[in-house]
C-alpha cells in the first residue's frame, strides 16, 4: 500500500510539473562568444536539477571509495569485538555450568582482544582454583593484579576462596584481613573467613564468625546451631585436662549458648575426663532441671562418684516426670550400681530393657549380675548386649 501512494503521489507530481512547464514560454539565453546557446526554461531547469544529482552521487560515490579502508578497519574491530564478547559470555557461562577448562580457554581469548580484562582475569583466576591448577592460577592472578585498582575486593576474595579449596589456610585468612580491613564485611567475605578459621582451628574466630553471620542472616539458627557445637568442642579439646581453663571457658560464652544441650554435655565430659565431676554434675544437674536431654542424663549417669544418694534422689525427682523413659532409668540403674544398691539397681535397669532394650543396659544389667555372683543370667546379658550391637550394625 506504501509502494502504490508513492507511485500516484509521483504520477501526481509529474502531471502537475508537466501541466505548469505548458505555460512557461521563458527561455534562457547563454552566449559564450562565439557561441550563443538558447535553451527553454523548462529545460534548462531540468538540467539544472540532473547535473546536481549527478554532482551530488559522485561526490558520495569518491566519498565512500575513499573511506573504504577505515570503514574495513572499523568492521573488523567490531567483529573482533563481538567475538571477545562473546567468548566473555562464554567463559562465564562454562565457569557457573564448573567446565573449568573450557572457562579458562575462553577467558584466554577474551583476555587477549581486550575484553574487560579486569572481570576476564577474575574468571581465569577462578577457573583456574577449580582445576586446582598453581601454575595457571598464577598467570590469572598476575593479571588480576594489573587492574587491582578496579576490582581489588573481587580478586582478594577469589584469591581467599581458591586459597580454602587448596587448604592453605593461612593465606586465605591474610585475604580475608585484608579485604576486611578496607571495610568489605559483606557475608561472602564472612562465610570464606570461617572455612579458614576452621582449618586453622583458630576455634574464637570461629565463633565470632559464626555469631556474626547469625546475627547478619548469612546463617539460620539450625545451621549456625551444629558449627557452634563444632567450634566449641575444638576449643573445649585445647583445654581438655585443665578443668579451671574449662570452667573459665564456658562462662565466658553468652547466655544462650550455655543453655546448649550439646555444649554443656561437650563441656560436663570434658570436666568428667579431667576428674572434675563435681563441677561436671552441677552443670548437668542444672541444665536437666530446666530441659530435659537424653544425652545429658545418660552422661550424668556415668559419673560414679558424689553425693549418691542426693543425686539418686534427683534422678528419681526426674523419672517422676518422665517415667516411660529408659535413658533415666537406666542412668538410674548405673547411679544404684555404684552407691551398692543391688536391688533397686537390678529393678531399674530390667525396668529399662522392658521399655527400650538396648547395649548398654543390658552390658551394664551383665555387670551388676557378675558382682552377685550370677554369671550364667550375667553372660545372657552380655550375649543379648552383643546382638544388640550386631542389629544396630546392621541397620
Amino acid at each position: 500500500m506504501r509502494g502504490l501512494i508513492w507511485v500516484i503521489g509521483l504520477a501526481a507530481l509529474a502531471v502537475a510539473l508537466a501541466v505548469v512547464g505548458r505555460y512557461n514560454e521563458g527561455f534562457v539565453l547563454i552566449q559564450w562568444p562565439p557561441y550563443r546557446i538558447q535553451l527553454t526554461a523548462n529545460l534548462f531547469i531540468l538540467l539544472l536539477v540532473v547535473g546536481f544529482l549527478v554532482v551530488h552521487w559522485t561526490l558520495r560515490l569518491v566519498a565512500r571509495a575513499l573511506a573504504m579502508p577505515s570503514a574495513v578497519v572499523a568492521f573488523r574491530a567490531r567483529r573482533k569485538s563481538r567475538a571477545a564478547q562473546r567468548a566473555f559470555e562464554r567463559a562465564l557461562t562454562l565457569l557457573f555450568e564448573g567446565r573449568y577448562g573450557q572457562a579458562v580457554r575462553q577467558a584466554e581469548s577474551a583476555y587477549a582482544a581486550g575484553h574487560a580484562p579486569a572481570l576476564t582475569a577474575l574468571i581465569g583466576l577462578r577457573a583456574s582454583h577449580g582445576l586446582r591448577d598453581e601454575a595457571r592460577a598464577a598467570t590469572w592472578h598476575a593479571r588480576a593484579l594489573e587492574h587491582d585498582a578496579e576490582t581489588r575486593s573481587a580478586r582478594l576474595l577469589t584469591e581467599a576462596e581458591g586459597a580454602v579449596q587448596g587448604r592453605d589456610f593461612e593465606r586465605a585468612a591474610g585475604c580475608i584481613a585484608q579485604l576486611q580491613a578496607s571495610g568489605a564485611r559483606h557475608v561472602a567475605a564472612l562465610r570464606i573467613g570461617l572455612s579458614a578459621a576452621i582449618g586453622r582451628r583458630s576455634w574464637h574466630e570461629a565463633l565470632r564468625i559464626i555469631r556474626l553471620l547469625e546475627k547478619h542472616g548469612g546463617l539460620s539458627v539450625e545451621q549456625a546451631g551444629p558449627m557452634k557445637a563444632r567450634a566449641h568442642r575444638g576449643a573445649i579439646a585445647e583445654r581438655r585436662g585443665d578443668a579451671s581453663a574449662l570452667l573459665a571457658y564456658f562462662r565466658a560464652q553468652p547466655a544462650i549458648e550455655r543453655d546448649d544441650a550439646r555444649f554443656v554435655h561437650a563441656i560436663a565430659e570434658a570436666l568428667h575426663a579431667a576428674g572434675d565431676n563435681r563441677n561436671a554434675e552441677r552443670l548437668l544437674e542444672a541444665h536437666l532441671d530446666s530441659s530435659w536431654d537424653e544425652e545429658l542424663m545418660a552422661l550424668y549417669g556415668r559419673i560414679p562418684d558424689g553425693d549418691l544418694p542426693v543425686r539418686i534422689g534427683r534422678a528419681e525427682k526426674w523419672l517422676k516426670q518422665r517415667p516411660q523413659d529408659s535413658g533415666a532409668l537406666l542412668a538410674l540403674g548405673r547411679l544404684c550400681g555404684y552407691a551398692g544398691l543391688w536391688g533397686k539397681a537390678e529393678s531399674y535397669l530390667e525396668a529399662a530393657l522392658s521399655l527400650a532394650p538396648s547395649a548398654g543396659a543390658h552390658r551394664e544389667l551383665g555387670r551388676l549380675l557378675d558382682r552377685l555372683g550370677r554369671s550364667d543370667e550375667a553372660n545372657a546379658h552380655y550375649r543379648a548386649a552383643c546382638d544388640e550391637e550386631r542389629q544396630n550394625a546392621a541397620r
